[in-house]
């Protein structure tokens, strides 16, 4: 049997595959309730202060949601906050860079352009659990628009951090 050609099918197609592929790595808000998790994970330092923050006091910031699949394995619901609703939920301003600190030492910085330019999602979620320390957790640093772009090797992953436990208003 032969297989017909309809013009413009095979582009159309394309496109949607692109669409939906587009689609599976948007940040959404979401509509998962807040964790009620009160134990610290996370240590914010801001001007020679500190606080001890939980699961419930991040996701109070309002969760987001997105699909995709990490480069290094992890694939699924990333739920989470956008890191800069973190940072004005905890009236942290007035920074020229944000430090991510993960409990193995490695370290991000991000300016206040860059906080701007995407859409940072600080996730305290897959798949709806917590992030086990084992598996990339208790928190994960991720730009979803630029997850399809950083498997391909393009732009680079540098700021995509796991096993975050301290953030530093520098």
């Amino acid at each position: 049997m032969r297989s017909a050609y309809i013009p413009g099918l095979a582009s159309g197609l394309l496109m949607l595959s692109l669409f939906f592929g587009a689609q599976a790595a948007e940040l959404r808000p979401s509509d998962a309730s807040p964790s009620s998790d009160t134990t610290p994970v996370l240590t914010i330092r801001d001007h020679g202060e500190r606080q001890r923050l939980s699961l419930a006091d991040i996701e109070a910031a309002g969760l987001y949601e997105s699909r995709f699949r990490h480069f290094e394995g992890p694939e699924g619901r990333f739920l989470g906050v956008r890191l800069t609703s973190l940072l004005d939920e905890h009236d942290i301003s007035g920074f020229q860079r944000v430090r991510l600190v993960a409990e193995d030492g490695y370290t991000v910085f991000l300016n206040p352009d860059e906080l701007r330019q995407k859409a940072y999602l600080l996730v305290t979620r897959l798949d709806g659990e917590p992030i086990p320390r084992d598996a990339f957790g208790p928190l994960m640093l991720v730009v979803p628009e630029d997850a399809e772009a950083v498997m391909d090797g393009h732009p680079s992953m540098t700021q995509w951090i796991w096993g975050i436990v301290e953030l530093q208003a520098l």
